[in-house]
């Protein structure tokens, strides 16, 4: 299904941000993590509050993908690095970016992956860096896709459970 396009996110979008990353999250890991800890994840990190953060947030940039009729179907966060790997001035981390399935392989994807890097660029960085879970075969794929690279991993704690993430890379 294809979707009307995208924009850089704005303030006022917090509410937007937090319905399509609780649904883009819960739509990527409800098979993987257990209900109550999925809940309290999304709750803390997913949240209004959380999304007000980082719109206030300068060295932060983030993009609504938007269907038909204006709903957020998709995003992406492009934040400083929070990875267990050796990062350097000119790093910056594409924290997340997520699509509903409805509305993946429609170009959306690729659009919002493309304004990050041009963002990163903006800013004078050299290398986006990725953590990606290593079940999301998908997410894998589409990394690959954008020239990106495995350059390490880390554990991705949810609740009581830890979960094996890959770290990707791409030269700027």
């Amino acid at each position: 299904m294809a979707a009307s396009g995208i924009r850089r996110c704005r303030t006022g979008d917090a509410a937007a941000l937090a319905l399509v990353s609780a649904a883009t999250f819960l739509e990527t890991y409800a098979w993987m993590i257990a209900g109550k800890d999925l809940l309290a994840h999304v709750g803390e990190k997913f949240g209004e509050a959380a999304y007000e953060a980082h719109l206030a947030d300068p060295a932060c940039a983030l993009w609504l993908a938007e269907g038909e009729r204006g709903a957020p179907v998709g995003y992406a966060l492009l934040t400083p690095p929070d990875l267990p790997i050796e990062t350097g001035a000119t790093d910056i981390e594409l924290r997340r970016i997520y699509m509903l399935t409805r509305y993946q392989g429609g170009g959306m994807g690729n659009a919002l992956f493309a304004a990050a890097v041009a963002e990163a660029r903006v800013r004078g960085m050299t290398r986006l860096l990725i953590g990606v879970a290593k079940t999301n075969t998908s997410a894998i794929g589409f990394y690959r896709r954008h020239g990106c690279a495995a350059i390490g991993e880390r554990i991705f704690r949810v609740g009581d459970e830890d979960f094996e993430d890959a770290i990707f890379a791409r030269a700027l």
